[in-house]
């Protein structure tokens, strides 16, 4: 910038100017009047003389105009020095624009700004991209200049959207009794399942804090306590690998209630799920949500989290196909293995090279091939077609198979079959639901495995957390066969997205320490680690449960995005990095010395 240009460009004071509107609130009925904007420029066009700025807000925009014959050639050298980004505050007339000017795409669109008085607040390097919605960026630009990447409208609608949902998530909680109560964000370390992120406690060298991974145990002492209805915006930290729908902070609706059982959870989630889509989207939720069973989750969807918005559905042939002349079916079944078939309507039409790409989605998920046919006036054809003739017309019936379908199929043990077959089925599904981002399919999945079996380690470990109360008829089972055991486990799913997390808790010491015994923790470890909750569960703990929805998952589903980084105003990477701030940073020594922390390189 020259040195003219930057005495042209000298940053005004605000002054006594008060902001009288939003760039996106005029209309016609503003006309004739005097108003003051204050905004960003977005846009500048130079029509023979006359300069057309587009003033941006987090409200929308409005056209503004410099006619130079209103105004001195200082001022209009200052207007036409205006670059995008530029901070500006305008007064002037509204005028309604002539008919064939009307810009119906613009709700601002039937009027201008007739600029009577110019200040430029401040200035802006040329920005590393376009503040538009439509500008294609890569992530790694948004995030470095995220400050900037906040200003684009869609993110701006995420974070507003987000802060009603809190607004009226805490309203509609109150009013049903609910305490808000903060727990600690310095905690001791307990195992969770993820890593913990530590705190080096300065007053006890060699001793840290944790950072909550949740506030679980919190919410359960409360219960102890007679807070009876609790809930928390509630922080939490978690160490672990991440992807699109996670991230190493996050925030989750924290709920716990005493005295409850599960049909109790279920219906205040669907009160305040109803509340919050009808008074922030005016959408009405259909109640009660479906509910269904994890193993029936499994069998017909291949996952535990199913998009309810299209219909392919999974379904066991392995009675069918156990006889046929196909070696790998025959063999599976005989070894108590399973086949399931995926009917997909009109698939017949799907190339080779789209089929081999579904194979590969199976593969990723533990299969070790996803073999096909497609159905056609003579019969099952292609893959391995031949090798089912024995059986094409029972087959075809099962499945309810008509000419055009194409069918897959995968074998294997009856946890890979669903898991890689529902992959499959959750891709063939994307374009099934393109354009129906604003309907909502909730569904409860209940009566999860409490335990899971690790072959790495040989032992048995929590599915989700240890404490959660077993089915009252397996308890017997804690002892003989832990894979047997199912708990008052429950999510709430919606659209193909985990939303919530909870469970009915164990609030008896000697329930507690038979399933951590299981998992192989030891009395002497369990006092160490959980000491205080098993003392608490001594003196009079009453029967509790609750829930944890996601806050950030919420938004990202009610806003149809398709990341948590879009609803989160300052984001981790995949790495759980910041690249807008560097965290995280390099300590220096002095500050480690002080905590007697010493890096190893």
């Amino acid at each position: 910038m020259s040195v003219e240009e930057k005495k042209i460009m000298e940053a005004d004071h605000l002054g006594d100017w008060t902001r009288s509107h939003h760039c996106g609130e005029l209309k016609g009925t503003n006309q004739g009047e005097t108003v003051t904007l204050m905004g960003w420029v977005q846009k500048t066009r130079d029509h023979g003389g006359v300069l057309f700025i587009d003033l941006r807000d987090y409200t929308g925009i409005t056209q503004v105009v410099f006619h130079p014959e209103k105004h001195p050639e200082a001022t209009m050298d200052r207007a036409k020095a205006l670059r995008g980004e530029f901070v500006i505050a305008v007064r002037g007339e509204v005028l309604r624009r002539p008919d064939e000017m009307i810009n119906s795409a613009l709700p601002t669109g039937e009027i201008e700004l007739d600029v009577k008085e110019l200040k430029v607040l401040n200035v802006s390097l040329t920005p590393p991209f376009m503040v538009d919605d439509e500008t294609e960026v890569a992530e790694d630009i948004r995030l470095k200049y995220r400050y900037i990447d906040l200003r684009r409208p869609s993110l701006q609608e995420s974070l507003r959207m987000r802060a009603k949902v809190t607004i009226e998530v805490r309203k509609h909680l109150a009013e049903r009794g609910f305490t808000e109560v903060e727990t600690p964000l310095m905690v001791a370390p307990t195992p969770e399942g993820a890593r913990d992120y530590i705190v080096p406690a300065r007053l006890h060298p060699g001793k840290f804090y944790a950072l909550p991974q949740s506030p679980q145990l919190y919410k359960q002492i409360l219960m102890v306590s007679g807070i009876d209805k609790y809930f928390q915006i509630a922080r939490c930290l978690r160490d672990e690998d991440l992807r699109a729908d996670r991230q190493p902070e996050h925030t989750q609706i924290d709920i716990e209630m005493s005295y409850v059982r599960e049909d109790d959870v279920f219906a205040l989630l669907e009160s305040l799920m109803s509340h919050v889509f009808k008074s922030c989207l005016d959408i009405e939720l259909e109640t009660p949500f479906l509910r269904m069973k994890y193993r029936d989750a499994m069998d017909t969807y291949g996952t535990d989290k199913p998009d309810l918005r299209f219909d392919l559905k999974l379904q066991d042939v392995s009675s069918v196909v156990g006889s046929s002349e196909f070696k790998v079916f025959a063999e599976t079944v005989s070894k108590g293995g399973v086949v399931k078939a995926l009917r997909v309507p009109e698939g017949a039409t799907k190339s080779r090279k789209e089929i081999t790409n579904l194979e590969e989605i199976a593969k990723r998920y533990g299969a070790k091939g996803l073999a096909w046919s497609k159905v056609t006036e003579a019969g099952l054809e292609g893959g391995i077609g031949k090798f089912l003739s024995s059986i094409d017309a029972p087959l075809r019936e099962h499945l309810g198979a008509e000419v055009g379908d194409l069918l897959l199929f995968v074998a294997d043990s009856w946890l890979t079959t669903c898991r890689s077959l529902g992959a499959v089925r959750s891709e063939l599904g994307e374009p099934l639901i393109e354009g129906r981002e604003k309907e909502f399919r909730f569904l409860w999945v209940r009566e999860f495995p409490l335990f899971e079996y690790n072959s790495d380690r040989g032992a048995w470990e929590p599915a989700h957390h240890m404490f959660s109360m077993p089915m009252e008829e397996h308890l017997d089972y804690l002892e003989t066969d832990p894979g047997k055991v199912h708990a008052q486990l429950y999510d709430l799913v919606v659209n193909g997205v985990e939303l919530a997390s909870g469970s009915v808790r164990i609030h008896r010491r000697d329930i507690q320490e038979r399933v951590m015994k299981v998992i192989g923790m030891s009395l002497e470890e369990a006092e160490r680690k959980f000491g205080f909750l098993l003392e608490a569960f001594q003196y009079g703990a009453p029967p509790h449960g609750g829930i944890a929805p996601g806050l950030d998952r919420l938004i990202m589903v009610m806003t149809g995005r398709r990341s948590l980084r879009d609803v989160i105003a300052f984001p981790k990477t995949a790495r759980a990095a910041s690249l807008m701030d560097g965290a995280p940073a390099e300590v220096d020594n002095q500050d480690l010395q002080d905590l007697s922390i010493k890096v190893l390189k």
